[in-house]
């Protein structure tokens, strides 16, 4: 694969060894005003790599330094995920320039080939488990929704990188909404968390429960991102953790 080196001066020192890949889309209106971004020295941020449609790769941070991609997020337990994690920056759109009928931008094959090209060259240098393998929405659920539920995740986990449940099991029952409490509740806040999802036990179906199941539902229920947790939501949420406890 070939990679060309483009510094970004946005970077320092990891306080961790890397064992996460967070994957994000860009969203802005060009690659070549992500491009600009992540290199800006005064607009603080900044990616190992950038992914650009025609499938291109510019490598922006070396990988043994901390990145600013993530922000303010965590997962399964950790924080300061910069100091953990190589972020990767896809060219798109995402939902800030969407298509003119209101669609998602597509990610073109090329693009998804070279993506998968790259994380699996990642995966080899680094000892990074499949259950850290994970979308910007993922680690800060209620400040972004990228990659976006467009994004081919079952596509990337046949490819070895990430899980993807069993489509099997019964698919009726009841579900649970926003603004209900009890034990059922609890259990799905607890379930959540067992993921990774940085969400508490409060027996309360509150605004980040939702923001946590509709990360979820971008990621695994990309069909139905309502953050109401029916019961295909619910089914769905009870394989991953299956998935990531066995992992």
């Amino acid at each position: 694969m070939d990679i060309i080196l483009s510094p970004s001066p946005n970077h320092d020192e990891r306080k961790h060894p890397v064992d996460m890949l967070v994957l994000h889309y860009t969203g802005m209106e060009t690659g070549q005003a992500a491009f600009d971004q992540l290199r800006n020295p005064d607009a603080k941020v900044s990616s190992h790599y950038l992914l650009w449609e025609d499938g291109r790769v510019d490598q922006l941070v070396a990988e043994d330094r901390r990145a600013w991609h993530a922000g303010v997020s965590s997962w399964q337990g950790d924080e300061d995920l910069n100091s953990r994690s190589i972020g990767i920056e896809i060219v798109n759109g995402g939902h800030d320039f969407p298509l003119p009928d209101g669609s998602l931008p597509p990610y073109p094959p090329v693009q998804i080939d070279a993506l998968i090209g790259l994380c699996r060259k990642i995966l080899a240098a680094h000892d990074i488990p499949q259950t850290r393998i994970v979308g910007h929405s993922d680690i800060a659920p209620l400040r972004k929704q990228d990659p976006g539920e467009h994004f081919p995740w079952e596509q990337l986990a046949r490819a070895g990188i990430g899980l993807w449940p069993d489509g099997t099991g019964p698919a009726d029952g009841p579900g649970l909404a926003p603004g209900e409490t009890g034990p059922d509740v609890e259990k799905l806040q607890a379930t959540l968390a067992g993921i990774g999802y940085g969400i508490a036990e409060t027996g309360t179906f509150d605004p980040l429960t939702e923001a946590v199941v509709r990360a979820f539902q971008r990621r695994w229920r990309p069909g139905r991102v309502t953050g109401t947790a029916d019961f295909e939501t619910l089914r769905r949420i009870a394989a991953v953790h299956t998935l990531y406890t066995a992992d």
